[in-house]
């Protein structure tokens, strides 16, 4: 009977501060955003690289795209 009112007698722990409560629940928030994106993926890494690479060249591409608008051909 005396362990169900137990937590209002007395606190044996501190509460932290909120600051450092804010940072440990950015922390955790943190985490689980990460756990989530790599959720299912056995080389998340590659998969970062592969995307990072795609929109490179999609950055290249129309980069080229642009400069072939400017380009004129004349048959005489």
């Amino acid at each position: 009977m005396g362990s169900l009112f137990s937590c209002c007698l007395g606190n044996d722990y501190e509460t932290p501060d909120p600051e450092v409560r804010r940072q440990q629940m950015l922390e955790a928030a943190e985490r689980r955003k990460q756990e989530y994106e790599n959720r299912g993926l056995k080389d998340p890494e590659g998969v970062k690289a592969k995307q990072r690479k795609r929109e490179a060249a999609e950055k290249s591409q129309e980069q080229i795209g642009s400069n072939e608008n400017n380009l004129r051909w004349q048959v005489s």
